[in-house]
């Protein structure tokens, strides 16, 4: 059973910083895209960051220059620094990952619980 939990939200003031981890457990062969997302309240889920097995990094534009996403493939880890936080910034930020169980078998995508990031004075 993989599992992923997300940690490192809470409350910050605008212009501050939070650092998001996302940390795996279970079988997992390989890991291969690993993302961030957010939800607003009333507002459906977006993608924010992707980060790829070769490290390659995406961003949505609103974030560009302030958010990083890396990655730990030794831990099975996914990060997010935020910086320069904006209110408009508050949701719950949610991990996901696509992975392989076993070699040669299919991928899967999995999601984290979610953590609460809320930008406010």
């Amino acid at each position: 059973q993989v599992r992923l939990v997300e940690s490192g939200g809470g409350m910050v003031q605008p212009g501050e910083s939070l650092k998001l981890s996302c940390a795996t457990s279970g079988s997992i062969f390989r890991i291969y895209d690993m993302g961030w997302y957010r939800q607003a309240p009333g507002k459906e889920r977006e993608w924010v960051a992707l980060v790829t097995n070769d490290g390659i990094t995406r961003y949505v534009d609103y974030v560009k220059g302030r958010f990083t996403i890396s990655r730990d493939n030794t831990k099975k880890s996914m990060y997010l620094q935020m910086n320069s936080l904006k209110p408009e910034d508050t949701a719950v930020y949610y991990c996901k990952i696509i992975v392989n169980i076993q070699q040669g078998g299919p991928s899967y995508q999995y999601w984290g619980q979610g953590t609460q990031v809320t930008v406010s004075s």
